[in-house]
């Protein structure tokens, strides 16, 4: 049986129509992971997408990781509560378009209910501004969590595309 994902694209093309979520507390801090690390990407990949279906890199080699990670216009940001990883988001920079693609994001499933997301995703969208970005853009599916649309359209974010796609 075939099945329907719908996938929206996003965007957010000036910062005075952002709509922030405060750090939920002081135990919570983002962090770029410097230098890059490809076992971390590699692991919050897995372990967030398995709920999410991703599935194109559970192929990848370890050279692919690593040519991936080393894109110059890659950052990767970790969400901490103290010392324990509790998400993360990718940022893809293009300093020709000025735009910056939040390319991945997500949060541990122990971390689900927690309020985590808005504030991430706030953190994400502050990051690309400060780089002089006029547009951040995302994209998501039907697949992804339950919450993730309703989230990007909450910090302003307004869609530009859809599609729907069979597999």
């Amino acid at each position: 049986m075939k099945e329907k994902i719908f996938r929206n694209y996003l965007e957010l093309k000036s910062f005075k129509d952002f709509k922030e979520v405060k750090k939920p507390s002081e135990d919570y801090s983002v962090e770029l992971v410097n230098p890059k690390d490809f076992q971390l990407n590699k692991f919050f990949y897995k372990k967030i997408g398995k709920n999410c279906h991703w599935v194109d890199r559970l192929v990848w080699k370890e050279l692919d990781w690593i040519k991936y990670i080393s894109n110059e216009k890659l950052s990767t940001y970790i969400l901490k509560n103290k010392d324990e990883i509790a998400g993360y988001f990718e940022l893809l920079f293009n300093k020709d378009t000025k735009e910056a693609e939040i390319a991945y994001f997500g949060i541990l499933e122990e971390y689900f209910g927690k309020k985590l997301g808005g504030y991430l995703l706030s953190e994400a969208i502050k990051r690309s501004f400060n780089f002089g970005c006029i547009r951040v853009w995302v994209h998501t599916c039907s697949l992804d969590h339950k919450n993730a649309l309703k989230n990007y359209k909450a910090r302003g974010m307004k869609i530009f595309k859809s599609e729907t796609l069979i597999r």
